[in-house]
């Protein structure tokens, strides 16, 4: 069952990546009115970016997390087997 889902979940991280930049440019223009810099760009403040990124990261991670989450239990429902494991493992 988990090759079965293995497209699914590569869609749906995609997706996630697309929806977490809305909550990223939002949540940069609280701090900046500029656009949020980016590696690629020459002239960025080092002070600028390691926010920038720590918050996209951040922003990222969350949404991903959580469509990935959702989409398990979607399938879980839709299947009756869980694509992954039951829990973390103790330490």
């Amino acid at each position: 069952m988990k090759m079965v889902f293995l497209p699914i979940g590569i869609a749906a991280g995609l997706a996630a990546g697309q929806l977490s930049k809305k909550p990223f440019a939002a949540i940069w223009g609280v701090f900046d009115d500029e656009e949020a810099p980016r590696p690629k760009h020459r002239q960025i403040s080092i002070v600028k970016l390691v926010p920038a990124l720590a918050v996209e990261g951040a922003i990222f991670r969350t949404v991903r997390g959580l469509a990935d989450h959702g989409t398990r239990r979607g399938f879980a429902k839709v299947t009756g087997s869980w694509p992954g494991e039951e829990a973390p493992e103790p330490e």
